[in-house]
């Protein structure tokens, strides 16, 4: 499994957690995803030979939340 942390622009509501956090659990390939309210941050466990870093900042993107960073 590889793990990444994808910081966000600052976040402006807890519904935001529930909502990315959703979405990357039906996410193929992704094993764990935990999203940090206070530091705008998303920690994503994930499969790389079924999905890549790329992907996941895109479907982050794609719920309109800014990827400004990915360690």
């Amino acid at each position: 499994m590889t793990k990444k942390t994808y910081q966000l622009e600052t976040l402006a509501c807890p519904t935001c957690v529930t909502k990315i956090e959703t979405v990357l659990k039906k996410t193929a390939g992704v094993d764990q995803s935990e999203v940090l309210f206070n530091s705008s941050r998303v920690k994503v466990s994930f499969d790389e030979a079924t999905i890549d870093s790329e992907a996941i900042k895109r479907r982050i993107e794609d719920l309109g939340y800014k990827v400004v960073s990915v360690k």
